[in-house]
C-alpha cells in the first residue's frame, strides 16, 4: 500500500485527472465556444476560497456497449457547498466536457445527494445545466435519475430557493427540472431549452426551425416565460445569482437579509408631484415611480421581456428586501391579460413563501378584450391573481397611481383580498369603470333622447369623472387608508413596511387549495 506519502501523492494525482475534466481538447472547444467550463463557473459562484467538491470520485456502473471501459470524470457533474456573500449555497455544474455531461444513475445520485443535503441545511441550490440529456446507454437507470430530481424539486419547493443556469443544451426531459425551480437564467447564444430539437420537429412536421429561434435564451424570455433571465455571457449569469440570493432568504423560516443602503426612509421626491399626465388615456413609464420610491433607485427585475403590462422586481426599502408587481401603463396600457396574471401570480407564491413583503402598484384600466383572450382563458389565469394575492399572508401593501377599475381593481391586491395598507395618489380613479363606459350604460335614455346627444354624453361623462373618477369615495367606504402626495410616496411606504414586518395571519388547516391552472 506504500507509506502515508505515497498515499497522499496518489490522492493528488487522482484528483489533478479528475479536474482535467474531458481533457485539454475537449475544454479548449468549450472555451472556444465562449462558455466557462463547468469548475470555472462553481469557481465563479462562490466566495474565494469557500467551495467544497463533494463526490469526486463518483463513477458510473454501466456495462452496456463497453461503457465498461469508459472513464467519465466527476462523473460528468461537479456538486458541493460553498458560501456566496458569507451564506451557505448548495450548487451542482455540469461538464459538457465530460461525456456532454450526459446524465445516467451516478450523475443524477450526485445532484439528488446536494438537494438532500441543502433541504436538510435549508440552504439555497444552484443548478447549472449544461448537458447533452440522458446517457442513452444506461436506458432507464438515467429516466430513474432524471424521475428523483423531479420529486426533490417539488420536496424543495416553497422551503428553500431552488435557482437553475442554463449554459447549454438542455433538452428533452433535462428541461423539466429547470421548470420546476423558482428562477431560470439562460445565456444568449450558448443555451437553448426544448422537448423535441429542430430535427425531430423537421421530421415529423416538415417545419425548418433553428435552435436559437426554437429554444434560445430570447425565445423562453419574450414568448414563451420559462426562463426569468436573459444573460450576455456565462458570467454575467452567475454574477446575477449572486444578486437574487442578496434580496431573498435562506430558507422559508428566515427572513430576508436587511442590508444597509444608506438611503433615507423619508426622503421626498417632488418630481413625483407632476409625473402624471393630464390626459389620463397618456402613458408614463411605472419604472419612474418605483425607481423614485425604492432604495437608491435599484431594482432587481425578472420577466424583462415577458408580459411587459405588468413589471414584477426585487427592491430595498427602508434596508429591507420586497417583492413589487406593478402595472406598465406605457404597454398596453397596463391592461391584464393571461400572460400578465402567470407572471404576476408566479412571482407572488415565491415572496408568500420565503418570507418577502409585497407592494403592488396599481394602474389598470381593466383586462384586455378579445376573443383570443377568453378562448385562451383569461378567466382561468386571472383568477391565478385573485387566488394568490387572497392566499399570501406576507405583508401586502398597495398604492394606487392612477386608473383601477372593476375586476382588475379587485385582482391588484385590493383590501377586499388582504391588504394590509392601501394608499392612494390625488389622481386615483377608484371605479367599476372609466367614465365613458359608465356614462354610456347609465345616462343611455338621458344621451338618446337630447338634443345634440354628443354634447349631452360629453357632459354626462364630466358628471361621472366628478363623482367618482376619484379616490375618495373608496376613501370614504374605508377600502383606501390615506390619500397621499406623490412626493411623501416612499415615507408612507416605508413606515408601513416597518410597521407590518411583524405581521402575523393564520389561516384555515388544509393539505394544500386548488389552485386554478
Amino acid at each position: 500500500m506504500g507509506n502515508t506519502q505515497d498515499r497522499i501523492s496518489e490522492l493528488k494525482e487522482k484528483e489533478r485527472a479528475v479536474r482535467e475534466m474531458g481533457g485539454k481538447e475537449a475544454v479548449a472547444k468549450h472555451k472556444q465556444a465562449g462558455k466557462l467550463t463547468a469548475r470555472e463557473r462553481i469557481e465563479a459562484l462562490f466566495d474565494p476560497g469557500t467551495f467544497r467538491e463533494l463526490d469526486m470520485f463518483v463513477t458510473h456502473r454501466c456495462t452496456n456497449f463497453g461503457m465498461e471501459k469508459v472513464a467519465i470524470p466527476s462523473e460528468g457533474v461537479i456538486t458541493g457547498h460553498g458560501r456566496v456573500e458569507g451564506r451557505p449555497v448548495f450548487a451542482y455544474s455540469q461538464d459538457f466536457t465530460a461525456r456532454a455531461g450526459s446524465l445516467g444513475e451516478m450523475h443524477a445520485k450526485k445532484i439528488t445527494k446536494v438537494m438532500d443535503m441543502a433541504l436538510k441545511a435549508g440552504a439555497p441550490v444552484v443548478g447549472m445545466n449544461d448537458s447533452g440529456g440522458a446517457r442513452i446507454q444506461e436506458g432507464i437507470d438515467a429516466l430513474s435519475g432524471y424521475g428523483e430530481i423531479f420529486y426533490r424539486n417539488s420536496l424543495c419547493s416553497g422551503v428553500i430557493p431552488q435557482i437553475s443556469a442554463i449554459m447549454g443544451p438542455t433538452a428533452g426531459g433535462a428541461v423539466y427540472s429547470p421548470a420546476m425551480t423558482d428562477w431560470v437564467f439562460m445565456v444568449k447564444k450558448t443555451s437553448y431549452m426544448f422537448i423535441t430539437g429542430p430535427e425531430v420537429i423537421k421530421a415529423v412536421t416538415g417545419e425548418s426551425i433553428t435552435f436559437e429561434e426554437l429554444g434560445g435564451a430570447m425565445t423562453h424570455n419574450e414568448k414563451s416565460g420559462v426562463a426569468h433571465f436573459a444573460c450576455e455571457n456565462d458570467q454575467d449569469a452567475i454574477d446575477r445569482i449572486r444578486k437574487l440570493l442578496s434580496y431573498i432568504p435562506s430558507n422559508n423560516m428566515e427572513d430576508p437579509p436587511v442590508v444597509a443602503t444608506g438611503d433615507d426612509p423619508f426622503r421626498e421626491d417632488p418630481a413625483l408631484d407632476a409625473l402624471m399626465p393630464d390626459d389620463p388615456n397618456k402613458p408614463y413609464d411605472m419604472k419612474t415611480v418605483i425607481r423614485s420610491i425604492v432604495d437608491n433607485g435599484e431594482i432587481f427585475e425578472p420577466h424583462e421581456y415577458y408580459a411587459k403590462n405588468i413589471l414584477i422586481c426585487f427592491a430595498r426599502m427602508n434596508n429591507r428586501s420586497l417583492g413589487i408587481i406593478a402595472n406598465q401603463p406605457s404597454v398596453q396600457a397596463g391592461c391584464l391579460d393571461s400572460n400578465a396574471a402567470d407572471k404576476a401570480t408566479r412571482f407572488i407564491r415565491f415572496c408568500d413563501a420565503f418570507n418577502i413583503p409585497l407592494l403592488t402598484i396599481a394602474d389598470v384600466p381593466g383586462y384586455l378584450p378579445g376573443k383570443d383572450q377568453e378562448w385562451g382563458g383569461i378567466i382561468r389565469h386571472g383568477a391565478k391573481l385573485l387566488w394568490c394575492y387572497s392566499e399570501a399572508t406576507v405583508p401586502k401593501l398597495l398604492l394606487i397611481t392612477r386608473k383601477d377599475y372593476g375586476g382588475a381593481y379587485l385582482a391588484m391586491s385590493s383590501r377586499h383580498l388582504g391588504a394590509d395598507m392601501v394608499y392612494a395618489w390625488p389622481t386615483a380613479e377608484v371605479a367599476v369603470m372609466g367614465a365613458e363606459g359608465a356614462a354610456n350604460i347609465i345616462y343611455r335614455k338621458e344621451i338618446k333622447g337630447a338634443d345634440d346627444p354628443a354634447a349631452k354624453r360629453k357632459e354626462k361623462i364630466e358628471e361621472y369623472k366628478a363623482r367618482f373618477s376619484n379616490p375618495y369615495r373608496a376613501a370614504e367606504r374605508g377600502y383606501v387608508d390615506a390619500i397621499i402626495m406623490p412626493r411623501h410616496t416612499r415615507q408612507h411606504l416605508c413606515e408601513a413596511l416597518e410597521l407590518m414586518c411583524t405581521k402575523r395571519e393564520t389561516r384555515p388547516p388544509k393539505k394544500h387549495g386548488n389552485i386554478p391552472v
